[in-house]
Protein backbone atom coordinates (compact mmCIF):
# COMPACT_ATOMS: atom_id res chain seq x y z
CA UNK A 1 0.00 0.00 0.00
CA UNK A 2 1.61 3.27 -0.96
CA UNK A 3 0.85 6.24 1.15
CA UNK A 4 -0.42 9.62 -0.18
CA UNK A 5 -0.48 12.94 1.26
CA UNK A 6 -3.50 14.64 2.30
CA UNK A 7 -3.84 18.58 2.68
CA UNK A 8 -6.54 19.35 5.67
CA UNK A 9 -7.76 22.81 5.14
CA UNK A 10 -9.19 23.61 8.82
CA UNK A 11 -10.42 27.58 8.18
CA UNK A 12 -11.30 29.56 5.13
CA UNK A 13 -8.91 31.22 3.34
CA UNK A 14 -10.17 34.80 2.88
CA UNK A 15 -9.97 36.53 -0.62
CA UNK A 16 -6.57 38.26 -1.26
CA UNK A 17 -6.34 42.16 -1.50
CA UNK A 18 -3.91 43.43 -4.02
CA UNK A 19 -3.19 47.24 -4.18
CA UNK A 20 -3.09 49.33 -7.08
CA UNK A 21 0.57 48.95 -7.24
CA UNK A 22 0.75 45.41 -7.38
CA UNK A 23 -1.44 45.09 -10.02
CA UNK A 24 0.35 48.03 -11.96
CA UNK A 25 3.83 45.75 -11.32
CA UNK A 26 2.66 42.56 -12.42
CA UNK A 27 0.62 44.14 -15.24
CA UNK A 28 3.60 46.06 -16.68
CA UNK A 29 5.19 42.91 -16.05
CA UNK A 30 3.31 41.05 -18.93
CA UNK A 31 3.91 43.92 -21.14
CA UNK A 32 7.85 43.49 -21.43
CA UNK A 33 8.61 41.68 -24.35
CA UNK A 34 9.92 38.58 -22.96
CA UNK A 35 7.44 38.68 -20.28
CA UNK A 36 4.80 35.49 -20.19
CA UNK A 37 1.51 36.70 -18.82
CA UNK A 38 1.27 32.53 -17.69
CA UNK A 39 4.52 32.74 -15.94
CA UNK A 40 4.08 35.46 -14.26
CA UNK A 41 0.27 34.52 -13.09
CA UNK A 42 1.89 31.84 -11.32
CA UNK A 43 4.56 33.70 -9.79
CA UNK A 44 2.24 35.62 -8.13
CA UNK A 45 -0.24 32.52 -7.30
CA UNK A 46 -3.19 33.62 -9.21
CA UNK A 47 -5.27 32.67 -12.59
CA UNK A 48 -4.15 33.72 -15.93
CA UNK A 49 -7.43 35.43 -16.10
CA UNK A 50 -7.22 37.49 -12.86
CA UNK A 51 -4.05 39.03 -14.89
CA UNK A 52 -5.85 39.71 -18.07
CA UNK A 53 -8.87 41.05 -16.51
CA UNK A 54 -6.56 43.50 -14.38
CA UNK A 55 -4.52 44.41 -17.68
CA UNK A 56 -7.92 44.94 -19.49
CA UNK A 57 -9.32 47.41 -16.69
CA UNK A 58 -5.57 49.28 -16.33
CA UNK A 59 -4.85 49.90 -19.81
CA UNK A 60 -8.83 51.00 -20.03
CA UNK A 61 -8.01 53.58 -17.48
CA UNK A 62 -4.65 55.21 -18.49
CA UNK A 63 -6.19 54.93 -22.24
CA UNK A 64 -8.52 57.99 -21.54
CA UNK A 65 -5.80 59.84 -19.84
CA UNK A 66 -4.16 59.86 -22.95
CA UNK A 67 -4.59 63.12 -25.47
CA UNK A 68 -6.62 62.60 -28.95
CA UNK A 69 -4.01 65.07 -30.89
CA UNK A 70 -0.48 63.27 -31.22
CA UNK A 71 2.59 65.19 -32.35
CA UNK A 72 3.34 65.39 -35.92
CA UNK A 73 6.71 65.26 -36.75
CA UNK A 74 8.05 66.08 -40.44
CA UNK A 75 10.60 63.53 -41.94
CA UNK A 76 11.59 65.27 -45.25
CA UNK A 77 10.20 67.39 -47.99
CA UNK A 78 11.26 66.60 -51.39
CA UNK A 79 12.41 70.12 -53.14
CA UNK A 80 11.22 71.39 -56.59
CA UNK A 81 13.11 71.21 -59.20
CA UNK A 82 14.72 74.99 -60.14
CA UNK A 83 12.49 77.01 -62.63
CA UNK A 84 13.95 76.70 -66.03
CA UNK A 85 15.03 80.43 -67.29
CA UNK A 86 12.38 80.72 -70.56
CA UNK A 87 8.67 79.75 -69.40
CA UNK A 88 7.57 76.47 -70.98
CA UNK A 89 4.24 76.49 -72.39
CA UNK A 90 1.69 74.73 -69.85
CA UNK A 91 1.43 71.40 -70.65
CA UNK A 92 -2.28 69.99 -71.71
CA UNK A 93 -3.07 67.52 -69.07
CA UNK A 94 -2.50 68.92 -65.05
CA UNK A 95 0.96 68.52 -64.04
CA UNK A 96 2.00 67.05 -60.31
CA UNK A 97 4.01 68.90 -58.41
CA UNK A 98 6.66 66.67 -56.59
CA UNK A 99 5.05 66.54 -52.78
CA UNK A 100 6.08 65.75 -49.62
CA UNK A 101 5.09 62.93 -47.29
CA UNK A 102 3.48 63.64 -44.45
CA UNK A 103 3.18 60.22 -41.98
CA UNK A 104 0.39 60.02 -39.57
CA UNK A 105 0.79 57.68 -36.23
CA UNK A 106 -2.31 56.10 -35.57
CA UNK A 107 -2.81 54.62 -32.65
CA UNK A 108 -1.35 50.96 -31.59
CA UNK A 109 1.74 51.66 -33.42
CA UNK A 110 -0.01 51.96 -36.72
CA UNK A 111 1.32 55.07 -39.43
CA UNK A 112 0.18 56.28 -42.29
CA UNK A 113 2.06 57.62 -44.74
CA UNK A 114 0.30 60.58 -47.76
CA UNK A 115 1.22 63.04 -49.58
CA UNK A 116 0.98 66.44 -48.54
CA UNK A 117 -1.55 67.14 -51.74
CA UNK A 118 -3.71 64.16 -51.32
CA UNK A 119 -7.42 65.08 -51.70
CA UNK A 120 -8.82 66.01 -47.92
CA UNK A 121 -11.76 64.08 -48.58
CA UNK A 122 -10.89 61.53 -49.01
CA UNK A 123 -8.32 61.83 -46.21
CA UNK A 124 -11.20 61.79 -44.32
CA UNK A 125 -12.76 59.41 -45.28
CA UNK A 126 -9.54 57.23 -44.85
CA UNK A 127 -8.75 57.96 -40.93
CA UNK A 128 -13.04 57.68 -40.40
CA UNK A 129 -12.21 54.16 -41.64
CA UNK A 130 -9.41 53.43 -39.33
CA UNK A 131 -10.60 54.70 -36.41
CA UNK A 132 -13.24 52.73 -36.67
CA UNK A 133 -11.40 49.52 -36.45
Amino acid sequence: MTKQIVEVITSVERRRRWSREEKERLVAATLEPTGSVSEIARSAGIHVSQLFRWRKELCQISASSVPQLVPVEFVGTLLEPPTPASPEPPPAARSRKKASMVMIELGGGRRLRVESDIDTEALARILDVLERR
